[in-house]
């Protein structure tokens, strides 16, 4: 019976959350003087055995007074417990869409009662055949492995990945398995190129010489040094915060922050938008918290979702800056306005906005203030009202790791409560030194900044000639709408085969099913030449493969924000000025200027 019982667990819940031991207890307790079992008085109750004992108990062999004995099952009882039968008895006639598990359990346990008689007849000795028989009633791993990666290449999700090494010489480009063979990255989140800068790699290889490659172990075991306090004081001033503490990436800063508060917080309710990225989602879960998800960037919806909650609960509204797919920005003073008034606390991911905005480099936070943070007047702004913010050292600045930043209780919390931090490996200390060194350098300039977004803006202008479908939003993000899996990548490979261009395809679970598209991230480094060669590239494509343009999706009501009516225009968050544009004609200036600093912003190609 211990098969049969293994095998019954996997289809009924009762039987997975009840011991063997109880199992055999109320199989051989009476629950009354006819001799039916606890057991069988518990199955009457669920609705698929109980259905399938009604069938049994019309039939002359399970009219027995005795407690019910599979091993005395014959095989034509077997075969004439048929899951067609037990369906119609159900009172369920329709079976075309297949065998229901329930049924499918039955049936199973039935047949395999007769195989377990059998067996004790023999005698007991275990022979190589026996050994076979015993293994191949076990779960095969492999062929659910097989199951699984079959749905993605049927439903066109699977994920390729592209040999693709990029060349800190020869920025923005790289070679694939080739070394001789040149491509053009076009997807990159190291936006501004810091990854090969040379400040940067000059510091990376001198921390290297001088401390070794490895961190040693944990912050609370040998991992914590010089250059791990160096660069959360950095973090710590970047964002006007009394406290910063680094993670091994923003994912896990994300999870083991939003974790530990969701689950020490009392009676937590953690407000999350529609968008959240999945490290959010995934701490989130881990939290145990109540989470309630409001619509993106949508203010009403996520008000109407406070004023339900008691006033004196705890409550965490968890959004970010930049959405990476589709490049919209979230209302951060208006949600810091319905924190304030609902007794909320901000928590803000500024992952793909550190590095790109603001006269510092802080994110769109510090953006929303520009004039007061570049005169070094930070009190009283926007991002001094968020609670909590959390960044990457890996996409702007180049490097890799993550962090949190906010008030020094709240930072000390975490670092002695998250087991993603006190558990994980400190970062190598030629990785803190880079980082920091890129967190300095673009404190001192928007010089990278500037030509990035300029470039931004000339990619979106020449799609725009071509009604070439680009969903609007006022960010660094050029999402290219496509709408189909399958579609997606192969404007991806054709893209790398026949113009040496890479753009990775995006699909789900990353953005909605029907929502793919082509994720392009222009960086100072890719001037006019180069936009122009994408823009033909794509312009062939999307003719070669009748890929709906603008106006196809305005026939259609539009969609993800692309060929809706009235929509109004999308300006973006850098404004003219902030970029050396004169605001008459639109043109750009010889001289961006910030603090004291004077820097040319002419060539683009040239910048960083």
């Amino acid at each position: 019976m211990e098969f049969l019982a293994r095998q019954s667990r996997l289809f009924c819940p009762f039987l997975n959350k009840t011991s063997p031991a109880t199992l055999r207890a109320l199989s051989a307790s009476p629950a009354s003087s006819n001799g039916v079992s606890n057991l069988q008085v518990a199955a009457r109750e669920c609705p698929v055995m109980g259905a399938a004992m009604a069938v049994q108990s019309s039939r002359s062999y399970a009219t027995s007074t005795k407690p019910l004995q599979f091993e005395q099952s014959s095989q034509a009882m077997a075969n004439e417990t048929s899951i067609d039968s037990v369906h119609a008895k159900a009172g369920i006639f329709d079976t075309s869409k297949g065998i229901c598990k329930h049924g499918l359990a039955v049936m199973k346990a039935a047949q395999a009662a007769t195989g377990e008689a059998a067996e004790k007849e023999a005698p007991a000795i275990k022979t190589a055949s026996t050994r076979t028989k015993i293994q191949s009633n076990t779960f095969n791993y492999e062929d659910f492995y097989q199951v699984e990666l079959t749905k993605k290449h049927k439903d066109k999700s699977y994920r390729y990945f592209n040999n693709i090494n990029r060349l800190a010489k020869e920025f923005p480009k790289a070679h694939t398995a080739s070394e001789v063979e040149r491509v053009t990255v076009w997807c990159s989140n190291d936006y501004l190129g810091m990854s090969k800068n040379k400040e940067v790699m000059k510091a990376m290889r001198n921390t290297l010489e001088t401390y070794g490659a490895g961190a040693g172990g944990t912050r609370n075991i040998a991992g914590h040094n010089r250059h791990a306090v160096e660069l959360e004081a950095a973090l710590a001033d970047l964002h006007s915060k009394e406290s910063a503490l680094v993670f091994s990436s923003c994912y896990v800063a994300n999870d083991a922050t939003l974790s530990t508060l969701g689950s020490k917080l009392p009676d937590c309710v953690i407000l999350s938008d529609q968008l959240n990225h999945a490290s959010m989602i995934q701490g989130i879960r881990h939290s145990g918290a109540r989470k309630v998800v409001f619509k993106h960037n949508d203010l009403v919806d996520l008000e109407n979702k406070l004023k339900s909650l008691p006033i004196e609960v705890p409550k965490i509204i968890a959004f970010e800056s930049v959405y990476s797919m589709c490049g919209s920005i979230a209302p951060i003073e208006a949600i810091c306005d319905l924190a304030d008034k609902y007794g909320a606390i901000t928590f803000l991911d500024e992952v793909h906005a550190v590095g790109m905005y603001g006269p510092r480099g802080a994110g769109v936070a510090e953006h929303l203030d520009f004039e007061a943070h570049a005169s070094g007047r930070p009190e009283n702004t926007i991002m001094s009202r968020v609670d909590i913010i959390t960044g990457t050292l890996g996409k702007a600045y180049g490097c890799v790791g993550g962090y949190i930043a906010g008030s020094a209780k709240f930072v000390d919390m975490i670092r002695s409560l998250a087991p993603g931090f006190i558990f994980t490996t400190s970062l190598p200390p030629s990785i803190m030194a880079g980082a920091n060194t890129a967190i300095e350098y673009q404190k001192m300039t928007i010089r990278d900044r500037a030509a990035q977004q300029l470039n931004t803006r000339y990619v979106k202008a020449k799609l725009a000639e071509l009604d070439i479908p680009v969903v609007p939003n006022p960010s660094h993000i050029v999402p290219v709408l496509v709408g189909d899996a399958e579609t997606a990548k192969i404007a991806s490979d054709m893209l790398l085969e026949r113009f040496d261009i890479y753009v990775q395809a995006i699909n789900y679970p990353t953005v909605p099913v029907g929502e793919e598209r082509l994720r392009v991230t222009p960086t100072p480094g890719h001037g006019t030449k180069l936009a122009d060669n994408l823009v033909d590239a794509l312009e062939t494509v999307w003719t070669e493969l009748g890929i709906k343009r603008v106006k196809d999706w305005e026939a259609v009501g539009g969609l993800a924000g692309v060929g809706v009516k009235d929509a109004k225009p999308v300006r973006p968050i850098w404004t003219d000025a902030q970029l050396g544009l004169t605001p008459v004609t639109g043109v750009q200036a010889d001289k961006v200027v910030v603090e004291k600093e004077t820097i040319s912003a002419i060539p683009i190609e040239a910048a960083a």
